[in-house]
């Protein structure tokens, strides 16, 4: 007889940003007059910069002509756009083979599937608060998950310890959604960890181009060692606008192995028998991404989203709420007021001033009393957001 696989079970009853939509849709369905300010889910707003919608209309157009036509693609990337993830590294003082260089449909679709690549009996360490994907994904997996808890006495950047006892180990910096950022001394010690007890880092870099302050690495890569113990799974959502257009990158270097398995020809084995590639049209326009125009284009609409962030901390700080993030993230992480919990203050915000943002503890239990503003949004309309947090909380 057949058996569904009993881990959906152990999820929770549903998806925070699920939850966040319906309780938004009957507020609505009461107030049909309210102007929202979303400051919540971190979807972009600006358009796809110039040089990438040029680049996707040649790609279409290739797709009419019979001497420039392409079916399937290669499995692991087209070898153009494989060439340029190289590069961009390359300019960063990164050197990575090509064939080290994979080309996914976004950030969140490898973030599960690259757990075919461990046995289920390895755990997973997830530094709470945490994009709750990674923990569903490994529930589904049916993986024991270890959970290490970080708060604001240590940036929510803890350091590994002894005790810890997981083979895989997900880290995100920028962090979703906390805004912190590992400095390359903290990731050395992460990296030092993992080399020593034979685990794997799964570094998501997601908003890595968020990241100013040259101090600190944009890569996992930049630190010593992290080829014997790393994947980085990266994404042109963010970075570039591609949230509904889908596309990513993620980097298996050949230095990694584990009881003589080498993962990445195990990857490459998994994406040849798993996809039949991304779309010519696509990769097309995410390569336009990697000039020195595209670099320039994204640049501007990320200076657009840092100052949303700016303008959404400065509110937060007016109003007497403690915050940190922002600076090299996307993201703005605030402590609640008042003693608040999480969907309190969600529930006070929305009620009282219009206002959507994400609950903290939707991120972990840690999360708790806390709260995350995106600063993805319209800009105007995140200057109201931030006009009206000052208004109702200004002391």
């Amino acid at each position: 007889m057949l058996r569904p696989n009993p881990h959906y079970a152990e999820l929770k009853d549903s998806y925070l940003f699920y939850n966040i939509a319906q309780k938004v849709k009957a507020f609505s369905e009461k107030n049909p007059g309210a102007k929202l300010c979303r400051m919540g889910i971190g979807d972009v707003s600006l358009p796809l910069c110039d040089v990438a919608i040029r680049a996707l209309r040649e790609g279409v157009d290739d797709q009419a002509k019979k001497e420039t036509f392409r079916g399937y693609m290669p499995e692991c990337g087209a070898p153009f756009l494989r060439e340029a993830i190289a590069n961009f590294y390359a300019s960063r003082g990164v050197k990575l083979d090509v064939d080290e260089c994979f080309v996914s449909s976004g950030a969140s679709d490898e973030l599960g599937d690259i757990l075919d690549l461990f046995d289920k009996s390895s755990p997973a360490l997830i530094i709470e608060p945490a994009y709750p994907a990674y923990i569903d994904a490994s529930v589904i997996a049916g993986r024991q998950i270890v959970r290490l808890p970080s708060g604001k006495e240590n940036g929510f950047l803890p350091s590994p310890s002894e005790n810890l006892d997981a083979d895989l180990i997900y880290l995100c910096s920028p962090n979703n959604p906390t805004g912190a950022v590992f400095p390359k001394a903290k990731l050395q010690e992460w990296v030092d960890f993992a080399n020593k007890r034979g685990a794997i880092i799964l570094f998501d870099a997601a908003y890595e181009a968020f990241i100013e302050d040259p101090d600190l690495p944009r890569s996992i890569f930049e630190i010593d060692g992290a080829k014997t113990c790393a994947i980085e799974i990266c994404s042109l959502s963010k970075t570039a606008g591609f949230t509904g257009t889908r596309l990513g990158y993620t980097v298996v270097p050949k230095d990694l192995e584990r009881e003589g398995a080498n993962f990445n020809a195990m990857w490459v084995r998994n994406r040849t028998t798993k996809t039949n590639g991304v779309s010519y049209i696509l990769q097309k326009g995410g390569a336009a991404i990697f000039t020195p125009e595209g670099q320039k284009q994204i640049r501007e609409n990320i200076q657009v989203y840092k100052s949303n962030a700016k303008t959404i901390a400065s509110a937060l700080t007016e109003a007497g709420l403690w915050n940190c993030g922002g600076q090299n993230s996307p993201y703005v992480w605030a402590q609640c007021p008042d003693g608040m919990g999480s969907w309190e203050f969600f529930d006070f915000l929305l009620e009282r001033g219009n206002i959507v943002g994400t609950p903290g503890v939707g991120f972990g239990t840690c999360g708790e009393g806390f709260f995350r503003f995106s600063a993805f949004g319209d800009v105007e309309e995140t200057k109201e957001g931030a006009r009206r947090i000052v208004e109702l909380l200004g002391k």
